[in-house]
């Protein structure tokens, strides 16, 4: 059974940590006195390509470059000139050194790990999320269901959406189309 626990027993930091059964599978740990960067948004520039770890370090002006790994980044900042022969592409090539990339933090650094980054924006409002680079995701959420969904499907189409952007519909955005 997947529970989420939370400790808020001391004033200056809270604990919240999800698990399954026994399992622990996320850890957060935010401290009052630290500022936090989840969620902000960085220009950076990619300073090592790492193959074995199908990922790249970002310098995004941090204590610790960031991880970024290769399925989260946007074809947009693959090298012009790498050519796909149907075999797989190295990632050196595809993401050379010195690359300025876009950079949202999903993660805050932990011990002596970087912060998790991606280049797949999201910029959350109340009712919508925006998604300035990331054509295929999108819709609605989940707890949206029978006519108030086809509704607002209806409503989305209607919608000028440039290309290249996605909206994903909140639960709070029901009735308000």
């Amino acid at each position: 059974m997947k529970r989420m626990l939370i400790n808020a027993t001391q004033e200056e930091e809270l604990r919240v940590a999800l698990v399954d059964g026994q399992r622990l599978y996320d850890l957060d740990i935010e401290n009052r006195t630290r500022i936090q960067k989840k969620a902000n948004i960085y220009k950076g520039k990619v300073t090592r390509v790492e193959p074995s770890l199908e990922a790249a370090f970002v310098d995004f002006g941090a204590e610790r470059h960031g991880f970024l790994p290769l399925k989260e980044i946007s074809s947009e900042y693959y090298a012009k000139d790498v050519k796909s022969n149907g075999e797989r592409t190295n990632l050196k090539e595809l993401i050379p050194e010195g690359t300025q990339v876009i950079v949202q933090v999903e993660k805050e650094e932990r011990g002596n790990k970087g912060a998790a980054l991606t280049t797949y924006i999201s910029l959350a409002g109340r009712y919508l999320v925006l998604m300035p680079n990331n054509p295929k995701a999108g819709g609605i959420s989940r707890r949206i269901e029978g006519e108030e969904r086809n509704e607002l499907r209806e409503a989305l189409r209607g919608l000028n959406i440039p290309d290249g952007m996605g909206i994903i519909v909140r639960t709070a955005g029901i009735g308000k189309g």
